[in-house]
């Protein structure tokens, strides 16, 4: 499945270094369903996914999606910040470990509270996260008995991704915006779309409290300042309904070209969509790319209506060891987790496929001495060859 952004338009693009953000409007705002923050503070929070499963992260903020059943309009409740503890203000000692009943939950009969982001991110680490499912010799005990627990993955603090945080404080919130594009390096780092410009608004500097992956961050600390694409007007103009022709030509060329050649990555894709929850006429909803090796590759969540257009997205762009992990555990699923069918196919040899595993840090997934077997085929001092 495709991401479906009819009656989404983008803007011209705003340069900060090496950050560039590109706003998104909307032909027409959604007025039946509207976002607001709730701000959770600096504890780091456990979710429980389900029985005996837990998801550990930071998770500084939640949205709350409010919907009704008809076509009534309804307000966003604005960015609220409540904290626990002593009325001074000071911190209080040691570190709080807030508890969140899973990463979408219904709170109220029309208020859904979900966490931006980890829905997304929640789908990628139980991605085949039961491990095995046919109980071949290689596989470890521990492999069979507990598959992929612990799964661990790293990600940036917005905050901390070098140039971001000025790029939204000095660049003016285009009229009718309900999203952005946010590039470092010129590579699509995120996508953030909400249902209507006051939520934009709302939520705009929540873009910091994001997470962000290891690609972003290192093309944030290294990258140089990002080209500015300047317009040219024809020598032709020569009065203001000239003036407008050219603006709309170009307007309409930005697009195209962003469109078609900066987000093709993310729009043209196919993905696999999973949902997560109903809520009136809108479905939340998360999906995974393909895992193309050495290519661009998002994972992302995303409210769309009845229409399957979109009325929420935030994505997050997967690093190049997010993707080859990934790609080794649905090439593993699709050939029934035998090691020899799976090498096969991804054409390497069978001690090869083990190595990558264990690069990849599914080591423990494989017994000790089938592993140590995989290495001693490998090293070269020991006389054998790929």
């Amino acid at each position: 499945m495709e991401l479906d952004l009819t009656g989404l338009t983008t803007r011209a693009a705003q340069v900060w270094g090496g950050v560039r953000l590109v706003p998104v409007t909307r032909d027409e705002p959604i007025t039946g369903l509207r976002l607001h923050a709730r701000a959770y503070g600096d504890e780091p929070g456990v979710v429980e996914v389900g029985p005996r499963t837990h998801y550990t992260s930071y998770i500084p903020h939640g949205f709350v999606a409010t919907w009704f059943d008809d076509d009534t309009a309804v307000a966003a409740y604005g960015t609220q910040l409540k904290r626990d503890g002593a009325g001074d203000g000071r911190p209080a000692r040691g570190l709080r470990l807030r508890s969140h009943r899973r990463v979408a939950r219904r709170v109220e009969r029309n208020r859904l509270r979900f966490l931006p982001l980890h829905v997304a991110v929640e789908g990628y680490l139980a991605l085949h996260f039961g491990g095995p499912e046919v109980v071949w010799d290689e596989w470890s005990r521990r492999a069979i008995r507990r598959g992929l627990s612990p799964r661990v993955e790293e990600a940036y603090l917005g905050a901390r991704v070098q140039g971001l945080a000025d790029a939204l404080k000095h660049f003016e919130i285009h009229p009718g915006q309900c999203g952005v594009l946010v590039y470092v390096a010129d590579a699509l780092a995120s996508a953030f779309v909400v249902p209507h410009p006051d939520d934009y608004r709302a939520l705009h500097t929540t873009l910091l409290q994001d997470m962000y992956g290891e690609l972003v961050h290192h093309y944030a600390t290294l990258a140089t300042p990002s080209p500015r694409f300047d317009v040219r007007l024809a020598d032709d103009v020569e009065s203001v309904a000239d003036l407008r022709a050219a603006a709309a030509r170009e307007r309409a060329e930005w697009a195209r070209f962003h469109d078609t050649t900066m987000a093709a990555g993310l729009l043209g894709e196919t993905y696999a969509m999973s949902r997560v929850y109903r809520a009136g006429d809108y479905t939340l909803s998360r999906f995974l790319p393909t895992f193309r090796l050495k290519q661009e590759n998002h994972i992302g969540e995303l409210i769309t209506d009845r229409e399957g257009r979109t009325a929420y997205l935030k994505t997050f762009r997967l690093s190049e060891a997010q993707v080859r992990r990934g790609h080794l555990l649905t090439t593993l699923a699709a050939h029934d987790w035998h090691l020899a069918t799976t090498a096969t196919a991804l054409g390497v040899t069978e001690h090869q496929l083990g190595l990558r595993l264990a690069g990849a840090g599914f080591g423990a997934l494989l017994r000790e001495d089938v592993l140590a077997r995989y290495r001693a085929q490998g090293d070269p001092r020991r006389g054998t060859k790929d």
